[in-house]
């Protein structure tokens, strides 16, 4: 789903003190920036540690692949039939986009953000770059195909701007859109005197569990999974269910505040069906435990309302429907590794590496049991063996 608009779930957890931005910073040696995915994508390295080990470091880590997920049900019982996979079974949309200033013929490139219909048709969100300064009422051609009016500039480098003609904003993107592959691998891709981005990424830079476009980025843990890889899990008894994330800049925008919880993020439209929460429910009734993969899956699964709020989403005599909003949630460690964030959801997770300063990496260190000391000991651990990082790059189960 495309531009929708929905009310808007904002909540951000009462912590004991705060954060310091700096403390989520770490070192990491260009060389491990990933630019190019794993293949077969269930190739990738998967570092597994384990909460339960307070020892040491070193004693919480075992060096795995993807791939050897069903070893770790089989052999080592990580992970137990009637546990329940969450994936984020949003998809990409190809909006990345370049246009000519029709004024001055100067090129202009662009992210599209998000859409929607006024009187006047239809309108994007986008992020726009230019050499010279970009100027209200001008227009923007994209080739053939249409013309973009900027309208107004909203910050940030963000331009509210007309569409013609009025035609389906996912027809354009597909004619004129290219994957929005992250700054930093086309950078590194360009310092490499590699193409910035290619046809391979399209299909690389989605899961294969995508369904719904409406993303700018891809949910990144679930690019190592396979369908065989699935297929094996399935049949050793582990649940899989989807939730929608449409991720947008405020999932990776670097946290500028100097206190953590001071950052603004942005919402991001969600929905969790109701087959899910239906499933959710019984894999708690039945003792099984609920992983998701990747943060916006936690984010979708967080943003459910609490008992409180509504019947108990996971009680399985509740009536299940689907849930969507715009949520802003906000999940950050309590400095003090004291009662932070609630989290109902995740009993373990299945994540990428993330980037210094990041809400992403804030939200790994706020599980039980983590904190972002011990995290960022599990992420100079993976420097020191190589693991690759970001978006192409490796992943990590935290059990």
């Amino acid at each position: 789903m495309v531009g929708s608009a929905h009310p808007t779930l904002a909540t951000k957890p009462t912590l004991v003190a705060p954060m310091l931005t700096s403390d989520l910073d770490y070192d990491l040696p260009e060389s491990l920036i990933a630019t190019s995915p794993a293949e077969p994508r269930d190739a990738a390295r998967l570092m597994v540690v384990r909460r339960s080990h307070d020892n040491s470091i070193d004693a919480s880590i075992e060096h795995r692949h993807v791939r050897d997920l069903p070893t770790l049900v089989r052999d080592e019982g990580l992970l137990h039939a009637g546990d329940l996979l969450v994936f984020n079974d949003t998809r990409v949309l190809p909006a990345a986009f370049e246009g000519v200033r029709s004024a001055t013929g100067g090129r202009v490139r662009g992210l599209y953000l998000d859409s929607a219909e006024s009187a006047d048709g239809v309108q994007w969100r986008a992020m726009l770059e230019s050499g010279g300064t970009l100027r209200v009422g001008e227009t923007v051609a994209l080739g053939e195909v249409a013309q973009l009016t900027l309208i107004e500039s909203v910050g940030g480098g963000q331009w509210r701007v007309a569409l013609a003609p009025n035609l389906p904003t996912l027809d354009v993107l597909q004619q004129v859109g290219s994957t929005p592959l992250p700054p930093y691998i086309r950078k590194q891709r360009r310092a490499q005197g590699e193409a910035e981005v290619t046809e391979y990424d399209a299909q690389r830079y989605n899961t294969v569990v995508a369904q719904s476009p409406g993303s700018v980025a891809a949910p990144t843990a679930a690019l190592h999974f396979t369908e065989p890889l699935l297929a094996e899990l399935d049949a050793l008894g582990i649940r899989r269910a989807t939730v929608t994330l449409h991720i947008g800049l405020g999932t990776f925008l670097p946290i500028r505040a100097d206190v953590v919880e001071q950052h603004d993020i942005h919402s991001e439209w969600m929905t969790v069906p109701a087959a899910t929460r239906k499933t959710l429910a019984e894999t708690r009734e039945a003792g099984g435990r609920i992983v998701p993969i990747g943060t916006t899956s936690v984010r979708a699964l967080e943003s459910l309302p609490a008992p409180s709020d509504s019947p108990d989403p996971t009680s399985p005599a509740s009536h299940f429907d689907d849930f969507t909003t715009n949520t802003g949630l906000y999940i950050t460690p309590d400095v003090n590794d004291g009662a932070g964030f609630d989290f109902r959801f995740a009993d373990g997770l299945l994540t990428n590496f993330h980037l210094p300063r990041s809400t992403l990496l804030a939200l790994v260190a706020a599980l039980p049991g983590v904190g972002i000391g011990r995290l960022l000991g599990w992420y100079s651990r993976a420097i020191e063996h190589g693991y690759r990082f970001y978006s192409y790059g490796d992943a990590m189960l935290i059990m």
